[in-house]
């Protein structure tokens, strides 16, 4: 099986950064697209940032500018470096990845998403 596994959210005040970090676990052919979501409380959750795997980038309009998605692809890992964080930026973020495996019934590819990390911003 696969699984992606998030690290580095954290408490910071406005005008802050944190960098996000993604990696995929597992026996990996490929990996496309990769990208984060967020979702924060009473809200449906969101595109923050998508990237393919020749390094194509989407934002949403709310982070351009201040975000910067990346990825590694020898790694399997993605990351999201945020800048200039506000405060309506504090949510659960979560990072996403289409990806062909194998499995223990063969190759297949799967829609599979992390566990989600807290980022608070402080006003």
């Amino acid at each position: 099986q696969v699984q992606l596994v998030e690290s580095g959210g954290g408490l910071v005040q406005a005008g802050g950064s944190l960098r996000l970090s993604c990696v995929t676990i597992g026996s990996i052919f490929g990996i496309d697209p990769m990208g984060w979501y967020r979702q924060a409380p009473g809200k449906e959750r969101e595109l923050v940032a998508t990237i393919t795997r020749d390094g194509t980038t989407n934002y949403a309009d709310s982070v351009k500018g201040r975000f910067t998605i990346s990825r590694n692809n020898a790694a399997n890992t993605v990351y999201l470096q945020m800048n200039s964080l506000k405060p309506e930026d504090t949510a659960v973020y979560y990072c996403n990845a289409h990806i062909d495996y194998l499995s223990r019934d063969g190759r297949k590819r799967a829609d599979v998403w992390g566990q989600g990390t807290q980022v608070t911003v402080s006003s």
